[in-house]
């Protein structure tokens, strides 16, 4: 069994939730092994020259002090007690050490203790720390008292902001995992749903014309083979644009190869633009579908964020279409591509499906198409509507703006105007973070999840029973 696996929120097997590394713990035992010894031990050997029988004494519990701190991040309710034991009695030998000085180590031990411990067990260690204080004031007055006090107060409260800083780590790093989860779900729905609603249609059209039509028959096949190379060579993308940058690129090519889409270069396909929208159609219209296409503008100067949303869009639209679309037969899909905004429109004649989803419950796996188009506009600053049409059909609209006033930051330049600061760079982001990625990824994780991947249900269109 591999002994380098590790728990969930970063320790090693074996190793109990909240315990730092074997160095860091190494580390932190010799610099509070340093610190005892040359604050208590100098103490103790200047206390103890006049008491010549008791120093030794003294020195070797000092000495088991610092010792016993080697455990206190496996052990810190017991090397607590160790530390607390060893230094009353130092201080009970050697009484010119002030009580607060003799329990040194029990301080540092509380802190560790209240870092890497619950709150009730660090709350009970506190108490049990403070049992000592009328000695403190017996020792030295209120002043004594106060100083003892506040630096086992202190001690508490460092771990405890330790604790705190700890659990903000983990918590962005658990929210960075739901994000990115929620990311991958949105890519593989567009893809798969989109490629497999398509070949269903093409092989229901296939099955009912193989006696009569063989030919026609077959080119339904041949599309659906096309359409199968096609999400394999967006999936094979995906995943690499995921994977680990050191992984084998040869066992990633052989699976290109093995997939059909091509190795070398060869064969190998661009990522999903409004550039390639013809693609997409043409896929649509071999099932029968009557699509109409209608650009104005140039889509080539389009952010990537912005040209894989407009993609996506129109690609779920259809889908929804031969889906969801009872009787449908022409479809208009509208790209007006402009200086600030790019505006999409996927119109359609069809209506629900009888018995289909008007009223009735979603089924389970079902409810990411309009959910998805919605985050996805709404993830580059745009806005979506959907909804069926007075005069039958149904309508998508998106409006994407090219360039979201939130994504930019003045930055100030030589001549004193602003000049724009790239998106991933005025979120915090590294600098070399590719810009198609940097744009996809949302400023607030926590407001930028879909319904379904942050664990709630996709609410289904009341009028139109699509989702």
């Amino acid at each position: 069994m591999d002994g380098s696996r590790t728990h969930p929120d970063g320790a090693s097997a074996g190793q109990a939730p909240g315990e730092p590394p074997a160095r860091a713990a190494r580390r932190l035992w010799w610099a509070s092994a340093a610190v005892v010894l040359a604050v208590l031990g100098t103490s103790v050997v200047v206390a103890g020259a006049e008491r010549g029988s008791r120093l030794p004494v003294a020195v070797l519990l000092v000495l088991t002090q610092a010792c016993a701190l080697r455990w206190q991040t496996r052990a810190p309710a017991a090397v607590l007690a160790v530390n607390a034991v060893t230094g009353l009695t130092v201080w009970a030998l050697l009484p010119a050490v002030s009580l607060t000085g003799a329990l040194l180590a029990a301080q540092i031990t509380l802190c560790v203790l209240s870092a890497t411990r619950p709150r009730r067990i660090s709350v009970r260690a506190l108490a049990a720390m403070c049992l000592p204080a009328p000695l403190a004031f017996r020792a030295g007055g209120a002043a004594g008292l106060a100083v003892y006090l506040l630096t086992v107060v202190l001690a508490w409260t460092a771990g405890q902001w330790r604790r705190a800083q700890r659990e903000r780590a983990a918590a962005e790093a658990r929210r960075a995992v739901v994000e990115e989860r929620a990311r991958i779900a949105r890519e593989v729905h567009d893809v798969v749903a989109h490629t497999l609603s398509v070949m269903v249609v093409q092989a229901a059209a296939a099955d009912d014309v193989f006696t009569r039509n063989p030919g026609q028959a077959r080119q339904a096949l041949h599309a659906i083979e096309a359409g199968a190379r096609s999400a394999l060579g967006e999936l094979r993308l995906l995943l690499r644009a995921f994977s680990p940058e050191d992984g084998d690129s040869r066992t990633g090519a052989a699976a290109d190869g093995a997939a059909g889409v091509g190795v070398a270069g060869e064969g190998r396909q661009p990522g999903p633009t409004l550039a390639r929208l013809e693609e997409l159609i043409a896929g649509v219209r071999a099932t029968g579908m009557n699509v109409h296409l209608h650009r104005e503008g140039t889509t080539d100067a389009l952010p990537a964020a912005v040209d894989l949303a407009a993609y996506r869009i129109v690609q779920e639209a259809l889908t929804n279409t031969l889906r969801h679309a009872a009787g449908a037969d022409e479809v208009s899909v509208r790209v007006t591509a402009g200086r600030e905004a790019v505006r999409v429109a996927v119109v359609d004649n069809g209506h629900p499906r009888q018995g289909g989803r008007r009223g009735g419950p979603v089924p389970a796996g079902a409810g990411r198409g309009l959910v998805g188009m919605r985050e996805r506009a709404r993830l580059v600053g745009g806005s979506l509507r959907a909804g069926p049409l007075p005069t039958g059909g149904f309508e998508v609209t998106a409006h994407l703006p090219v360039e979201p006033p939130a994504r930019r930051t003045p930055k100030g330049t030589a001549d004193g105007t602003a000049e724009d600061v790239p998106a991933h760079t005025a979120k915090g982001l590294p600098a070399d973070i590719p810009a198609d990625t940097a744009e996809d990824m949302p400023a607030d994780p926590a407001e930028d999840l879909p319904g379904e991947a942050a664990g709630g249900t996709a609410a289904q269109d009341p009028a139109e029973g699509r989702t």
